[in-house]
């Protein structure tokens, strides 16, 4: 079981990512993804009246797509990417292991090879050898079209319990957690444009899908938000689960099929997803939308531009006043730090060049960045 730790408050709490233990005794610019309709599912909204039925053919639709995965030491979910065998799961799932065992629903079992693995996203790809009645590529949908409210479903292997579904909402989107990978000069990476559900996620539903009610996958359920174990020791659910969003992973997988590794874009800046009143009458400032830059990593793309950091010392520590404000991505508008990191990550590449609209001494300016790889 993978923990980190964040101190909120007084109270600790624990992001567990949601593989599941075996007890010890034996029992780039990426390619581009079509993106389809499910034509086997209604397409729209569904009436209280119509779900249980649209969701019982949700399930038959997309379960023979649906993998449980066995590791050496835990067990995991994932799903069929392809006609070609890949299997999507998380990283965390497959840690350690070259090759698993992949359970289909209809009760064949076959082993697959780790082919690709991006532990900042927390991405995996397996390549299975099965017949060809047994291969069932899953609907890839739009992430980027998810409103908070949104039913959802999740389906995968709590506990062992392989095809358990469950269904919830979207609580949330564009949340950011603290990716594998940190820069030298201290501090952390972001992996970012992930979904919020209060869909249940247990241990082992890790690498499964998220689906919407047009049988889309939309996420990969990769971890919980809670303070609570159960008589084992083991995470229980809290209401707060978090998926990688689909658009990233359309992003991440086709190149970790052929390479084998993916690299993300760099701004080389650091900013904060939120600031407290207080602050924003610290640095001066009368506007609350953007990204405040709070640091800037020498020699990086952010620097070279000529992107300002903050240089005059507040009440608070480490919190520069004076610093450029982030209004704008290519012309779209940032609102927090979390936007523009999810825009960066979905959309962009290495070498690319990104246009930033900012906020200097109450003037506005647009200054053009190319970026680079996250070193």
């Amino acid at each position: 079981m993978k923990r980190v730790f964040l101190a909120l408050s007084v109270l600790t709490i624990a992001i567990l990512a949601c593989n599941q233990t075996l007890p010890s005794a034996p029992t780039q610019p990426s390619p581009d993804v079509q993106v389809q309709t499910n034509p086997a599912l209604p397409v729209g909204s569904v009436n209280p009246v119509g779900q249980q039925e649209a969701l019982v053919t949700l399930y038959d639709s997309v379960i023979p797509g649906v993998v449980a995965i066995r590791t050496g030491t835990g067990l995991g979910s994932g799903f069929m990417f392809d006609n070609e065998g890949h299997v999507v799961t998380n990283n965390h799932v497959v840690e350690g292991s070259t090759t698993v065992e992949v359970a289909f629903s209809s009760g064949f079992k076959a082993r697959g090879t780790v082919i690709g693995t991006d532990a900042d996203a927390d991405v995996a790809v397996i390549k299975v050898d099965a017949p060809a009645e047994e291969i069932h590529p899953l609907v890839i949908g739009d992430s980027s079209a998810l409103k908070v409210g949104q039913s959802v479903v999740a389906i995968g292997n709590p506990f062992g319990l392989n095809g358990t579904m469950t269904l919830g909402i979207v609580s949330g989107l564009g949340r950011t957690q603290f990716a594998h990978a940190a820069p030298d000069g201290g501090g952390f990476f972001s992996t970012a444009d992930i979904i919020q559900t209060d869909a249940a996620i247990n241990p082992g539903n890790s690498g499964g899908p998220l689906f919407n009610l047009n049988g889309e996958v939309v996420g990969i359920n990769q971890s919980i938000l809670t303070d609570t174990t159960n008589a084992q020791g083991e995470p229980t659910n809290s209401g707060i689960g978090f998926s990688i969003s689909i658009n990233l992973v359309k992003r991440v997988v086709p190149v970790l099929i052929t390479d084998g590794k993916y690299q993300y874009p760099y701004l080389g800046l650091s900013s904060s997803s939120e600031l407290s009143l207080a602050q924003y009458e610290a640095l001066g400032l009368s506007t609350y939308t953007g990204a405040y830059v709070l640091g800037i990593t020498s020699g990086g793309p952010a620097d070279l531009a000529g992107i300002k950091a903050g240089d005059t010392p507040t009440s608070f520590e480490r919190l520069n006043a004076g610093g450029d404000i982030i209004m704008a991505l290519d012309g779209k508008p940032v609102d927090t730090f979390d936007e523009l990191l999810s825009y960066l990550v979905t959309t962009k590449s290495p070498g690319d060049t990104v246009v930033l609209t900012v906020l200097r001494d109450g003037q506005s300016m647009e200054i053009t960045v190319t970026l680079g790889e996250r070193p």
